[in-house]
């Protein structure tokens, strides 16, 4: 009890000096609470790390960049967003995180999203450090040449900050192929370099095969090797997928290969929910309404005579695996205790950090199989990472190759969450293990650096 007790009281402290300190930023505080909750005890066993203050450290970014990007509207009007780059820690290697495009944006936000990118980059093996960036910026509704014009404007900046040996920007909410695109023509003017600065790339300049894939099918992979565990599989159970990006799309992709029933699609408007499934052919329909005509899944609704529910989320219709792969804390308390109460048996976290902590308590208090964003996420990460070593040698890599080295990596991540987070009783506590194993990797590169 007295142990208990002191970790209570230390995590409240820690907690207590780190609000102080970033007041106002509610999404990065939830960010950390959820990791220090595993890592302070470990933290406690482990006095090395506790005075050296290796999780104060840690949660401090080495520097955040915020700068202005003006830009001009097809109109010839001036336009003005905000933008920044935080760069975290690169403990482990040059600052690896990607590059949102949302008017929700904040500096809370990316500070969540680097300071998670530490500990998931750390989980894939591969040497990247953790960084995030973006814009308040919203592409929706904006046409190609202003995107271009922002991307440009954008550049302008941020081409100062990174390197593919000091910072290495990657994609994600509003940042597609398209705007990788703008974005690496952009540093190529300026720089007069042509590096491996960013990944997500299109395949005639660099990228990588499966790039595309990697996050939707990374977290089925990991869901694969979670249900593994109690000897069961994906084939033959209705799966809940939240979202319609590329990470929803390919999760949707993979699961149907491996035999799941995948009933839901959603986007910022509502979800449609389809008893017949996604199957292979209205997945290519839904994959040709998002990524070439930037439609609403209403639209798949009406084409296909499904039901839609407008500004509603999916958590209520009854399925076995659920995949939010759409933002952060679109999956609350008691949407997590519906779909316990109506079956559920698995969750693998596609998008960051899409379940509130009051969701992630609920999953890990009735001891089904949970695997947090940084470990089940990270599949994306880790194709880029593999997308900075087909640059630095100069090749490409076939999907085959890319794929399998993909699997190995989820199956390694998997196995080191097992690792640090098996109870007694046998259950995996896929969140403690997550983050002791990231946490331990960086936390012994930076005692090896002494005070710096």
């Amino acid at each position: 009890m007295h142990r208990v007790a002191g970790v209570h009281e230390r995590l409240e402290q820690f907690m207590a000096g780190l609000v102080r300190r970033n007041p106002g930023e509610p999404e990065f505080h939830q960010a950390v609470r959820e990791v220090a909750e595993g890592v302070i005890p470990f933290v406690m066993a482990h006095p090395k790390y506790e005075e050296a203050r290796i999780l104060e450290r840690l949660t401090e970014p080495d520097r955040i960049i915020t700068f202005r990007v003006t830009w001009q509207d097809d109109a010839g009007g001036i336009r003005i967003a905000r933008a920044w780059r935080v760069q975290f820690s690169n403990a482990i290697g040059p600052y690896k995180g990607g590059l949102r495009f949302h008017p929700t944006v904040t500096r809370s936000v990316l500070k969540f999203l680097g300071f998670e990118q530490i500990l998931k980059n750390s989980l894939t093996g591969l040497p990247m450090g953790g960084a995030k960036g973006g814009s308040n910026f919203n592409p929706r509704g904006r046409s190609a040449n202003e995107v271009m014009r922002f991307c440009h404007g954008m550049m302008r900046e941020l081409h100062r900050h990174i390197g593919e040996d000091t910072d290495v920007p990657a994609g994600d909410i509003g940042v597609g192929g398209r705007e990788i695109g703008f974005l690496f023509g952009q540093y190529m003017r300026l720089a007069n370099r042509f590096t491996g600065v960013l990944t997500g790339k299109g395949l005639a300049f660099g990228g990588s095969l499966v790039r595309t894939e990697a996050t939707g099918y990374g977290a089925v992979y990991f869901l694969q090797n979670m249900l593994a565990t109690r000897g069961d599989e994906i084939a033959g159970k209705t799966a809940v997928v939240s979202g319609s990006g590329n990470v929803a799309l390919y999760a949707i992709e993979k699961l149907n290969e491996l035999g799941a029933t995948v009933v839901t699609a959603s986007d910022s408007d509502g979800f449609v929910h389809d008893p017949h499934g996604i199957d292979a052919e209205r997945l290519a329909w839904l994959k040709e309404l998002k990524e070439v005509r930037r439609g609403r899944v209403r639209e798949y609704a009406k084409h296909f005579g499904c039901d839609y529910h407008e500004k509603q989320r999916p958590w209520r219709v009854p399925c076995r695996l659920a995949v939010p792969c759409a933002t952060e804390n679109e999956l609350d308390a008691d949407d997590a205790e519906t779909l316990l109460d109506n079956g559920l048996l698995a969750v693998a976290e596609g998008a960051n950090m899409p379940s509130t902590l009051g969701a992630v308590h609920a999953f890990r208090g009735r001891k089904i199989l949970f695997g947090p964003a940084k470990a089940a996420n990270a599949g994306g990460v880790a194709v880029s990472g593999l997308e900075q070593s087909q640059n630095a040698l100069r090749i490409s890599w076939s999907r085959e190759e890319v794929d399998r080295q993909l699997q190995a990596i989820m199956r390694d991540i998997h196995e080191k969450c097992r690792e640090e987070g098996t109870d007694a009783d046998g259950f995996i506590d896929y969140v403690r293990g997550a983050n002791i194993a990231g946490f331990r990797k960086v936390a012994d590169a930076m005692l090896a650096y002494g005070v710096v």
